[in-house]
């Protein structure tokens, strides 16, 4: 499957056992982390040595609650910390990845 052409194309991917091989590591990194792996997550956006793999790496540092470590990560990605919802920066970050 090629890229989702919106957030809730990204989300029908979700029942799939694995994501599209042909997505981007960003769009995997985030699909691991909508279906609960934190760990696989953290594993793709550590490795990316880039501002998206940097903002990716924030979110999930400020969804396990490490505020500080989130906030260096947002720093490298030239991004402020959020004041919205984790759900709605998940939005965000796909939405981004789909039109970058």
């Amino acid at each position: 499957m090629t890229k989702p052409i919106d957030y809730n194309q990204f989300l029908e991917t979700l029942s799939q056992n694995e994501p599209p091989t042909l997505w981007d590591e960003g769009l995997q990194a985030l699909w691991y982390d909508a279906k609960g792996n934190w760990n696989a997550s953290h594993d793709i956006a550590q490795d990316m040595q880039n501002p998206t793999g940097s903002w990716i790496h924030a979110y999930l540092h400020r969804k396990e609650g490490d505020k500080w470590n989130a906030g260096y990560w947002y720093r490298q990605a030239g991004r402020p910390y959020p004041t919205i919802s984790l759900e709605e920066e998940l939005q965000v970050m796909v939405e981004h990845l789909l039109i970058h």
